[in-house]
């Protein structure tokens, strides 16, 4: 007979009350179960699971478009008519979803490790399915506004990619402590079966994934080429307002080897510096011609433009999150800056024995220049004393009178034409955005001696991308950032890259290996020695001795039963339901 006298101590399993009570408000211990989660669980379970993949994605996204922030802005900008820095909120909602989903799909993982059943509270539902409707809305918004910079994904992969690689093994990894508990606990030799082979299948393609990952910078050292040079787009707009002649000049004192500014023609056939359509972002027209501040730039004289002030708006705005480190006096630098002209540009460039990318604004149908802009920027390049050499010209309209008037520009085109319309047209330089040009195009420009310059690139791991990649140049907003990259990021050959790959994966192969042998040793030493003899009881108690639940206790109590009824006493104590008991 068996005597159960409580000892009166209590196991309280803070850890465990806090993962279920985090995760389904499950915090006292006759709530908990170890049932089977139930299908609608599981399929709630999946929904997170996707909602996390999602948000892994789209938090990748905007971390590799910092480099476009600028233009994603200025983008936003012409649709709204008002100037704000929206990555701001995107990256603020991005993270904190994130945060959130990731910490319920760790609690779930968790669940699955002690052999609890699944049960997310309806709180949570309600925040994972807001999670992916918020997500999937903003994927669709941002692919139908600005469906090109999806390519930034692909592209920062061949920087990303084996990094990436090593980091997603080692956390599948680490599942295989997850995956073999489950089938260490499975009674069912279908689902073990079942779930060996989907976690082989997935540690299998991750295994020879590497076939698949291919980056310019995996080559031999002796290859890589000279770095691309920069061009200074807008100058150094992080400096100093855009298209003034501070922010040249600040570009120059960052040996830049060009300068490349948007060029309009004001009403009096003056060509000037300015990106927008209107001046209401970078003037203060608002204050001095309210009246006009929606109207078209260039239906402004120049006497009008002279008289505005284009530096007050960056110190307000604040665009790049700079003004803050700089001093009083630069400061009041920056808020006295006046628009500038393209021949004062110009001079600067030749000054410095810099070159110029210019692009040019055609004036709407009702302007007075409509039809001569060609002509009146040209002449404007001509007069400002530059080498025609030093000067990319990269208008279609009328270029063979260009060529004609002015023989020593560098004609460029912004468009990807074939080698035989390029050579045709006597177009030497070819200027396109850095997703627009693939490996065999920078090969095969460079072959035919045609130079390519791509914009913009800002961010130190693109300009590393396309160094390795061999394009002689860049146009950039950043050049300070960029001039600080005296080697690519990271360089390896193909030797070393195959080492680390199969290095990596004979790791984990022996991990994973060593996991399962662990997590599965008193099954195998079963079956492998043949004691049909040993009490079966006693191998699932052995098996599941590392984890405290109601099942464990309940085979200790059978197996203190068989070993009474065989005439065995035990004076030792064990736990039930809270409580620590002793037989006699």
């Amino acid at each position: 007979m068996v005597k159960h006298q409580p000892l009166q101590v209590y196991e309280r399993q803070l850890c465990l009350s806090c993962l279920t009570g985090i995760y389904g408000c499950r915090w006292k211990r006759y709530q908990r179960s170890h049932d089977d989660t139930t299908k609608w669980e599981c399929l709630w379970s999946f929904i997170l699971f996707c909602t996390f993949s999602l948000l892994l994605v789209w938090f990748y996204f905007w971390w590799e478009a910092h480099n476009d922030y600028s233009e994603f802005n200025w983008f936003l900008y012409n649709r709204s008519g008002e100037w704000s820095d929206g990555t701001v909120p995107i990256l603020a909602a991005t993270a904190a979803g994130f945060t959130y989903i990731a910490f319920l799909t760790i609690l779930a993982l968790c669940h699955v490790a002690v052999g609890q059943q699944l049960n997310l509270h309806w709180l949570h539902k309600i925040g994972v399915t807001a999670a992916l409707l918020t997500t999937v809305i903003s994927v669709i918004s941002v692919t139908q506004m600005w469906g090109e910079e999806w390519d930034v994904v692909w592209i920062s992969l061949q920087a990303t990619g084996p990094f990436l690689h090593i980091g997603a093994l080692a956390a599948v990894t680490a599942l295989a402590w997850l995956v073999a508990g489950q089938v260490a606990r499975a009674e069912k030799t279908r689902f073990q079966l079942m779930v060996v082979l989907i976690y082989l299948s997935v540690l299998l393609m991750l295994y020879f994934i590497p076939l698949s990952i291919t980056s310019p910078c995996i080559m031999e050292r002796g290859s890589l080429k000279a770095a691309p040079t920069i061009i200074g787009h807008q100058g150094a707009p992080m400096l100093a307002p855009e298209n003034t002649l501070l922010s040249f000049n600040r570009a120059l004192q960052r040996n830049v080897s060009g300068l490349e500014a948007d060029v309009t023609i004001s009403l009096d056939g003056v060509p000037f510096l300015l990106r927008d359509r209107t001046l209401r972002r970078t003037t203060n027209v608002r204050r001095v011609f309210p009246q006009r501040q929606y109207d078209d730039a260039s239906l402004f004289n120049w006497t009008d433009l002279s008289s505005l002030n284009a530096g007050q708006w960056f110190l307000k705005d604040d665009p790049f999150w700079t003004v803050q480190y700089m001093s009083t006096s630069e400061r009041w630098l920056l808020g006295n800056q006046t628009v500038c002209s393209l021949e004062q540009m110009l001079k600067l460039a030749a000054r410095s024995n810099r070159s110029a990318l210019l692009t040019l604004h055609r004036p709407p149908s009702n302007h007075p220049h409509h039809h001569d802009w060609v002509n009146l920027t040209l002449d404007s390049v001509l007069r400002s004393g530059i080498p025609q050499q030093q000067v990319m010209w990269t208008v279609d309209s009328n270029r063979e009178m260009v060529r004609k008037a002015a023989p020593g520009l560098q004609q460029t085109s912004v468009q990807k034409l074939p080698l035989d319309t390029l050579h045709h047209k006597g177009i030497s330089r070819v200027l396109l955005r850095y997703n627009q040009a693939s490996a065999q195009d920078i090969k095969l420009y460079n072959e035919n001696n045609i130079s390519l310059t791509l914009y913009w690139v800002n961010e130190p791991w693109l300009y590393s991308l396309l160094w390795c990649s061999g394009v002689p140049s860049v146009s950039s907003e950043a050049p300070q950032v960029l001039r600080k990259v005296h080697y690519p990021l990271w360089l390896m050959s193909p030797d070393e890259y195959c080492l680390i790959w199969i290095f990596t994966d004979l790791i984990s192969f022996a991990v994973v290996l060593g996991i399962f042998i662990f997590q599965n040793y008193h099954v195998i030493r079963w079956r492998m020695s043949g004691m049909r003899s040993y009490n079966p009881e006693q191998i699932m108690l052995s098996a599941a001795v590392r984890r405290s639940s109601r099942d464990v206790n309940n085979m200790k109590e059978k197996l203190i039963f068989s070993e009474v009824s065989n005439g065995v006493s035990s004076d030792e104590p064990y736990t039930e339901n809270g409580f620590n008991y002793y037989t006699n």
